[in-house]
């Protein structure tokens, strides 16, 4: 049981791979650091583990499943086990919706009732420490660190059995850092999650993680 990566080879023009046969596994109910400086290929490795990037050669696999179909073309229900939460949160949001509208993105898109939309979303919201108040404005109303609240909120919305974090408080402070690693951390050990942490920021993997891959050091 995990997400896994097998010989992948991946990028984004031809002759010029920016990863090159990469093997890792995610496993359930753990944090797994990725580390590496910028540009290195992490976060195409991300990509393609998320399902929004096909590779050139190689294997992603979800569950012992191997992987066919990327980006829209991959079925919805596998594409909801898997998380992601971008290093901008700006360019990771519409910014004409209410964050709440944006935290409701996935469960809209899978058809869930608009009462247990409700509830989930409201639920997440407070789970990442979203008021009220917060969840009615745009992103241009609110700061970084607030709109990357959303954005992991949406990220766990559907409840996926994976996370991948790729930078995900590269734009925050300590404290809003610290609240975002603990929330992720309690659905680790509440429910299983399996979660890929990518940064270049060593020292917050060393902390969070339990194992850390330096393939690029």
């Amino acid at each position: 049981m995990s997400l896994r990566a097998d010989a992948v080879t991946a990028g984004w023009r031809r002759g010029r791979p920016v990863v090159d046969r990469v093997d890792l596994a995610v496993p359930p109910g753990s944090v797994l650091g990725l580390a590496g400086p910028s540009g290195c290929g992490k976060s195409t490795l991300t990509r393609v583990l998320a399902l929004l990037h096909a590779p050139w050669s190689g294997t992603v696999s979800v569950d012992g499943e191997p992987v066919h179909r990327f980006r829209f073309a991959a079925p919805a229900a596998l594409r909801r086990r898997i998380g992601v939460v971008f290093q901008s949160p700006r360019a990771a949001t519409d910014p004409r919706l209410t964050l709440e509208r944006i935290v409701a993105e996935p469960l809209r898109a899978a058809r869930v009732p608009a009462a247990e939309t409700a509830l989930r979303v409201a639920e997440v919201a407070d789970l990442v420490g979203l008021t009220g108040e917060l969840r009615g404005r745009r992103p241009h109303e609110v700061s970084d660190g607030q709109l990357q609240r959303a954005c992991l909120a949406r990220a766990l919305a559907p409840r996926p059995d994976y996370l991948l974090c790729d930078e995900m408080t590269a734009m925050l402070d300590a404290s809003t850092t610290a609240a975002l690693v603990s929330v992720v951390s309690a659905e680790v050990t509440g429910r299983g999650l399996g979660v890929l942490a990518v940064s270049h920021d060593e020292q917050l993997l060393d902390a969070w993680a339990g194992e850390v891959l330096r393939p690029w050091s």
